[in-house]
């Protein structure tokens, strides 16, 4: 099926009644928030209830006359995740949605097959959770340890993956949607030959996918115990980070406290200081891989027509991955010096 039909039959321009004779019914959206945190969405992502459906319709009219062969699910759930992403602003998140795809259809050796039973070994490995308890702000808590992965088992693409296929499951949450979330990032035991593996290019795809290409809100990245040669890994990050995103950054190396100022012990578990027991991976990972039936059906509503290509990519090939490789060899000598 085309996207123009895709678009005819999922929005149908107003006041043609005819059309509306063929819609399908649709998944009703019903909102989940609590009242807290629909006045928390008005005052931060300015989300009015009242306009929120006229919004939607708003976005899926413009995907559907500037976009029609995107092949993006437009039901009202799904498109909501990106107005509140950008609080709301049509234009912005209409970029937020095409680069959405873009991200996806770029990256084969990241999106191709990308469903929990095929990134099992690394949820297995422990390489990234989340914690069981919220933060004080209601955000999940994403903990990534990289000294969990061995580079001789699978690529750092895996890993990637992981947390893509992670961040997937929270922004199904209206909850985190309005929140955001939190990252902590365990470098310990982070070494010169595992960091080599995370060159510009792949820096810039991720970095461009989480904060151009996904409909989450990081508020917090927490680094721990990082080692010296993290200046040469955050070196190679930096360049590709907005402003806003990069003030966001807590390096606190192996002080505990100053962890704890930016998420409270009553959460950590006790390898970082906290009190809720040791680390469990096992409850994340039964909720992810119990959801593969979901992302399958999910994904498969994200299908790329035969004939088209989406636009505005935000990675453009062959010269940017020669670009990236040339910042490579000009990072080697500060990732050595760090180390």
């Amino acid at each position: 099926m085309s996207g123009d039909s895709d678009c005819t039959r999922t929005s149908p321009s107003a006041g043609s009644p005819s059309d509306n004779e063929f819609l399908p019914d649709q998944p009703k959206y019903v909102c989940s928030l609590s009242p807290d945190l629909i006045t928390k969405a008005r005052e931060e992502l300015q989300e009015k209830p009242e306009w929120r459906l006229r919004d939607v319709q708003a976005l899926r009219d413009m995907v559907c006359k500037d976009y029609p062969s995107l092949g993006t699910c437009l039901d009202d759930a799904f498109l909501l995740r990106f107005l509140r992403a950008r609080k709301f602003d049509y234009d912005r998140a209409l970029q937020l949605l095409v680069n959405y795809h873009t991200c996806r259809r770029s990256w084969p050796e990241v999106f191709n097959n990308l469903k929990p039973s095929a990134i099992k070994p690394v949820l297995e490995s422990g390489f990234v959770t989340v914690l069981p308890r919220l933060d004080p702000e209601g955000r999940h808590v994403v903990c990534i340890r990289p000294d969990r992965w061995t580079p001789s088992n699978y690529p750092i693409t895996e890993n990637i993956r992981a947390i893509y296929l992670t961040l997937e499951k929270l922004i199904q949450s209206e909850e985190t949607q309005v929140n955001g979330i939190v990252i902590l990032a365990d470098y310990k035991g982070v070494s010169l030959s595992k960091a080599s593996h995370f060159g510009p290019f792949v820096a810039k795809k991720v970095i461009g996918i989480l904060q151009d290409g996904f409909p989450i809100r990081i508020k917090a990245v927490n680094i721990i115990n990082e080692p010296r040669i993290f200046k040469g890994i955050f070196a190679i990050i930096k360049p590709f980070l907005k402003e806003k995103i990069a003030n966001r950054f807590f390096l606190h190396g192996c002080d505990l406290n100053s962890l704890h100022q930016n998420i409270p012990p009553v959460i950590l578990p006790e390898e970082y200081g906290g009190t809720s027991g040791k680390l469990d991976i096992s409850a994340w990972n039964e909720l992810l891989l119990a959801s593969e039936e979901d992302f399958l059906h999910d994904f498969s509503q994200l299908v790329l027509p035969c004939d088209s290509s989406p636009p505005d990519m935000l990675v453009s090939g062959d010269a940017d991955e020669k670009q990236c490789d040339d910042s490579l060899r000009g990072m080697k000598p500060q990732l050595y010096y760090c180390y």
